[in-house]
């Protein structure tokens, strides 16, 4: 299925997609990404293999091996991320998407690079899928504008899961049962219970978010009633960037 992605990736766009990031000189194809800075396991990889080849009565065929066997992180992130977008492709395409002039479509070529440049510096699962996600987005038309776009990749980028994940929650927010006045951290830890007793930790994902002008409310801790806590605590463009990292609506 992997294998059957990646080719879909690299071909069902080979008339628009490959040409256009070729023409800007940086990509070459598909799977010919820029990859960021080399990680440890990079390193690592890179050092064993070096080792093996000086070992005495060791030779290529022994360090081909240990690079079939053991990929490196960096490669394995890539076929990985290729497989994801070209499934993600091959669906847009069985939906009405015109993938050639898809291809021809400067706005979606940027949001892939921006996006695989990201996803490449990422082992979590749920920021490459926002990082899909927002790159079909723009495909299918739902971009919120160039400015917002560029804000939204650096805000994947830089925030953590978890910041992603409250501010899910607060954009619908259920509050414990029969409270009747709290404060935001008692919806916070009645719905994600493994961060009671961390305040330290969500206090300050609630500070970046709000900084960021994605909630509404400064602090979590200031008491409120019933209606208040289960109040939406999102703002627009909170809205807007959760929009952004869901799936597209086709």
């Amino acid at each position: 299925m992997a294998e059957k992605a990646c080719h879909a990736f690299a071909s069902t766009t080979q008339v628009g997609l490959t040409q256009v990031l070729d023409r800007r000189g940086v990509i070459m194809a598909a799977d010919n990404l820029e990859p960021p800075k080399a990680t440890k396991g990079d390193v690592a990889h890179a050092i064993a293999k070096a080792g093996l080849s000086l070992i005495p009565g060791v030779g290529g065929p022994a360090v081909e091996l240990f690079q079939y066997v053991v990929q490196p992180p960096l490669e394995r992130r890539r076929v990985e991320w290729m497989s994801a977008v070209g499934e993600k492709l091959q669906e847009l395409e069985s939906k009405g998407i015109n993938i050639e002039e898809l291809g021809q479509n400067e706005e979606f070529i940027s949001a892939v690079m921006h996006a695989s440049q990201i996803a490449l510096r990422t082992h979590q699962n749920e920021k490459r899928d926002a990082l899909r996600n927002a790159v079909f987005n723009v495909a299918a038309g739902q971009s919120p504008g160039e400015a917002l776009e560029q804000m939204f990749f650096e805000w994947i980028d830089s925030l953590s899961v978890l910041h992603l994940q409250i501010l899910k929650l607060f954009q619908n927010p259920t509050p414990p049962p029969n409270m009747s006045m709290g404060g935001l951290s008692s919806v916070l830890e009645y719905n994600m219970p493994k961060l009671r007793g961390h305040g330290h930790v969500y206090n300050q994902v609630w500070k970046d978010l709000y900084s960021r002008g994605l909630v509404n409310t400064e602090g979590m801790n200031v008491t409120m009633s019933a209606s208040g806590l289960a109040s939406k605590r999102t703002t627009e463009i909170g809205d807007a960037f959760l929009r952004f990292v869901s799936e597209p609506s086709l």
